[in-house]
Order: structure tokens, then C-alpha cells, then sequence
């Protein structure tokens, strides 16, 4: 399935790139160019995080070129498959080395953070500072909360942010990343903390996004704005 899922990218890439020299500039005027760039420059970004960045573009539009024209194929199929299977094969080695190096360099924060003047490190790992202190209630893991949070990682990159777009958001305490559940029961209404979630109580080696890598550690300023009034819940469901 992966050599497929491989094979079809390489081909819609393909489509894009057919023709086209690499210092040949397209005009980019029309819905259908810009959407045709659009794809291209999506496929090029996921092929590229998948380790498949040296592809050759005029090999490329030989490929589609030959096959529009129903030319007879360079290749055979079984050394295309080969060729697939050693692609796939070096970007997943590729991966597996950079979530190696990610897991390293996480830990190696970690230490070096719990050394600093105000960083408290729970029994699970889990780092925080209390950033505002407030005297509000503490939510239960079966409480919705009202938060307002910025998602970082390590080097500052910022991946997520309620505060960006300028709109707090309702969510389970029991039914986030274990950081979260365990950071929040510690907060009270009013009070911000930041909060430095080791990969294995966020999302370990399963990214979400290609914006997360694999067992990052992810620092998070999250406020608790407020716990929602079942009472009031239960009203809205009805």
C-alpha cells in the first residue's frame, strides 16, 4: 500500500510538472493555474517531509510525456516497483533517524529545563510553571474547560494557537493529549500556566501533523479561563 500511496503522489506531482523546466516560469493568472501550482506545491511539501526531496523534475515530465503519448515506457514495470520499494524504503529510514534524533534532543531538554528556578516535574514526567496564580476552582477529569493556549515547540515554532486566531475554545479534560489532562486538574480558574509535555503523555512516534515531529515535546501557555456549568450543558443539548 505504501509503494502505491508513493506512486500516486510521484504521479499527481507528475501532472504538474509536465513540460515544465525548472527555470521555466508559468503564469499563475487563472483559477485552474493557481489550483495546478496549489497542488504541485502541497505534493512537493509532503513528498519532501517524506525524505523524497531530490526526485528529478525532467525525469519526471519524461514519465508523462511517454505515458500521454503512449510511448513505449523506459522502464520496465518490475524495475519501477523496485525503484518505489528503495524510494519508500530510504525515507523511512530517513524518518526513523529523525525521530531518534527528536526523541534525544527531547529528553536533553527536559533535563536541562528541570534544572531551571521555578519548573515543577510531576511523577509522570511532565514540567510546568505557574506563569499567573489565581484562587479559582480546579476542574475534574469529567469537567469541560474554557482554555486559551499557544502550542510550541522546543525551538520556539509555534504549531498551534488559540490566542492567534483570537478565539478560546471549549474541550474535555479527560479528553485531551495526557499532558493536558494531568496539567489542567493542577490548574485553578484564572491562573496561566506553561506547561512542557515529554512525546510519550503527547502524541510519541504518531504525529498528527506535519508540523509536530515524531516524539516531540511540546510546550504549551495555556490559561484556564473557565470550567463550564454542566447545568448549563446539559440546557444547550437539549
Amino acid at each position: 500500500m505504501k509503494q502505491h500511496r508513493l506512486a500516486a503522489a510521484v504521479a499527481l506531482v507528475s501532472l504538474v510538472l509536465a513540460g515544465c523546466d525548472s527555470q521555466t516560469s508559468v503564469e499563475l493568472k487563472t483559477p485552474a493555474q493557481k489550483a495546478s501550482y496549489g497542488i504541485g506545491l502541497n505534493m512537493g511539501k509532503s513528498l519532501a517531509q517524506e525524505g523524497m526531496d531530490d526526485l528529478d523534475s525532467k525525469a519526471v515530465a519524461q514519465g508523462i510525456e511517454d505515458a500521454v503519448g503512449k510511448k513505449e515506457q523506459k522502464l520496465k514495470d518490475d524495475e519501477l516497483v523496485e525503484a518505489f520499494a528503495a524510494l519508500q524504503k530510504r525515507a523511512e529510514e530517513r524518518m526513523a533517524k529523525m525521530s531518534e534524533e527528536s526523541a534525544a534532543a527531547g529528553k536533553k531538554f527536559l533535563e536541562d529545563n528541570a534544572k531551571k528556578a521555578g519548573v515543577t516535574t510531576t511523577a509522570s514526567g511532565l514540567q510546568y510553571e505557574v506563569v499567573k496564580k489565581a484562587d479559582g476552582a480546579q476542574p475534574k477529569p469529567t469537567d469541560v474547560v474554557t482554555v486559551h493556549y499557544t502550542g510550541k515547540l522546543t525551538n520556539g515554532t509555534v504549531f498551534d494557537s488559540s490566542v492567534e486566531r483570537g478565539s478560546p475554545i471549549d474541550l474535555p479534560v479527560s479528553g485531551v493529549i495526557p499532558g493536558w489532562v494531568e496539567g489542567l486538574q493542577l490548574m485553578h480558574v484564572g491562573e496561566k500556566y506553561k506547561l512542557y509535555i515529554p512525546s510519550e503523555l503527547a502524541y510519541g512516534a504518531q504525529s498528527p501533523s506535519p508540523a509536530i515531529p515524531a516524539n516531540s515535546v511540546l510546550v504549551f501557555d495555556l490559561e484556564l479561563l473557565a470550567i463550564k456549568d454542566p447545568a448549563k450543558q446539559d440546557d444547550a443539548a437539549k
